[in-house]
């Protein structure tokens, strides 16, 4: 069987939009791609920038990576007395990158910049984002070399 992994690579944010009344805000990323989801560490935004540097797997059969069209990143932000609060979201479509990778069987896209779209669907700061494709062929050969 030949499958696909997906590595996602969750670097910073800078200029999203702060939600919090008092205190510091402090965010974390959920990642969703086809039936799975992530949870990224939570980061405090220091000057303006918040840093995860953390990355995300995702392992389909290739056959499912033809029907998975885009991975969408909800940035939220830790409430002092609710669970989140939403602050905005970037959905990076996989077309290009699913393809390329399938044909070469590797390639890597370094860490780029993301809009971050607000709940009025207007842009508010960046999400930096890198990925890596690869394509996992194993052989349907099973040999046996006999002593």
């Amino acid at each position: 069987m030949t499958g696909g992994t997906l590595e996602v690579l969750l670097v910073d944010a800078e200029g999203i939009r702060h939600t919090n009344l008092l205190g510091r805000a402090s965010y974390y990323v959920i990642i969703e791609c086809g039936t799975r989801e992530y949870r990224s560490k939570e980061s405090s935004s220091e000057d303006d920038k918040i840093s995860w540097n953390e990355k995300f797997t995702f392992e389909y059969p290739l056959l499912d990576w033809e029907n998975l069209t885009h991975l969408k990143f909800r940035i939220m932000d830790t409430e002092l007395f609710t669970d989140a609060g939403f602050v905005g979201e970037t959905i990076v479509h996989l077309g290009g990158i699913i393809t390329e990778g399938k044909d070469r069987g590797f390639i890597e896209l370094k860490p780029a910049p993301y809009n971050v779209v607000l709940e009025d669907d207007t842009y508010k700061g960046e999400i930096k984002i890198g990925f890596r494709f690869i394509t996992n062929r194993r052989s349907t050969w099973n040999i046996l070399i006999a002593p």
